[in-house]
């Protein structure tokens, strides 16, 4: 226990966590990226998070968390603040009710599921990350979302000063989005709780095409459990989407920028630069997304502007697998990181008039 005092000057007394200064934080972030942090706390238990967010707010430092690292993109400078790892950890299943602390390794959680009989998340498989972060960017792939299964949020509300439940009708969930995500300065999310299906063993019903073309079944259709599962870490690898340290190609935040969702005027102004570019019989893939809107693939985008797999002649390039990822090949600075997301979003915004929207937050760092 150490004493600290408060904006008043009064002592008062913050649990005993592991704490570091000038502590490296590129090790923890799946980019291996990024300069040191002021101060690195990390806290095993949800009162040791409250505990750190509580001080930081009292005492005006600035907050980073950080769960798995496998969305962040840190400054070269790092962070000038309290850096706040959760390694909380808590898997509860209850029947078909699960519980996860925020630290919880997601992939770790994804296989216990499977091996459980319980489907929902079984093609959230290979995903890196916590599962604390699964709510803030409403984690999907292959035709799952965490939307779909999460019932409700425990998180601590720093304006409030308290913890809340937050269920699903109020965690304004979209495409990769949610409530937290908009106000990030606002909730730390300490566990998240989840309704699983017992399909006797079944997966839910596949609905991505390249999933059920792997699994020579029908959209639709059920599969077992374990098949989806290792289904999706095959297609996952394959485009170097699961973590892998002696993979370069994984040393990534996965998809690096989120896909394109278009007006029906934006679509069509789209289109005819498709065409007037690519050859009228060309037509960009096109997904449903609601109230006249249109979800285009931001890997397509990137690969027909010119950046193609292995893009790049620098320590940062694009993925030699997938084109969405970019990369870390083992020399790079954020720095040479962003001038490559530079490039691309500037290369797609030319040839198809969309920007593309950057989806790892970024620290201390813009595009």
């Amino acid at each position: 226990m150490r004493p600290r005092p408060d904006r008043r000057g009064r002592s008062r007394t913050l649990v005993h966590v592991q704490e570091l200064h000038d502590a490296p934080l590129a090790p923890l972030t799946t980019f291996r990226l990024g300069g040191p942090a002021a101060r690195l706390i990390t806290a095993s238990t949800d009162a040791e998070v409250v505990a750190a967010v509580r001080e930081a707010d009292d005492t005006g430092t600035p907050l980073l968390l950080i769960g798995g690292g496998s969305n962040l993109v840190i400054g070269d400078k790092g962070f000038a603040g309290t850096a706040l790892r959760i390694a909380t950890r808590g898997f509860e299943l209850d029947g078909t009710k699960l519980e996860l602390a925020a630290g919880e390794v997601w992939t770790d959680a994804v296989a216990r599921t499977v091996e459980a009989g319980l489907a929902g998340i079984e093609c959230l498989a290979g995903i890196p990350g916590s599962a604390g972060a699964t709510p803030i960017q409403n984690v999907g792939a292959y035709g799952q979302e965490v939307s779909s299964t999460i019932t409700e949020v425990i998180a601590y509300d720093r304006k409030a000063r308290e913890t809340v439940t937050v269920p699903n009708a109020d965690c304004a969930f979209s495409y990769r989005h949610s409530r937290f995500k908009a106000d990030p300065e606002r909730f730390v999310v300490l566990r998240v709780r989840f309704q699983l299906e017992d399909a006797d063993g079944l997966s839910a019903p596949i609905k991505y095409a390249e999933t059920a073309r792997a699994l020579g079944v029908e959209a639709g259709e059920r599969v077992p459990l374990a098949d989806a599962r290792e289904t999706v870490l095959k297609l996952r690898s394959g485009k170097g989407m699961v973590l892998d340290p002696e993979d370069h190609d994984t040393w990534s935040a996965g998809s690096f920028f989120t896909n394109p969702i278009l007006t029906d005027e934006q679509f069509a102004a789209f289109h005819a630069r498709v065409r007037a570019r690519l050859g009228t019989d060309v037509t960009p893939p096109a997904y449903p997304a609601g109230n006249g809107h249109t979800k285009t693939s931001a890997a397509w985008l990137i690969d027909k502007s010119g950046f193609t797999k292995g893009y790049g002649t620098g320590p940062a390039r694009i993925s030699t697998k997938h084109t969405l990822a970019l990369t870390n090949r083992g020399e790079a600075t954020t720095e040479d990181l962003l001038a490559l997301a530079r490039e691309v979003v500037a290369g797609v915004h030319a040839a198809f008039g969309i920007t593309l929207v950057n989806e790892p937050v970024m620290v201390g760092v813009n595009l």
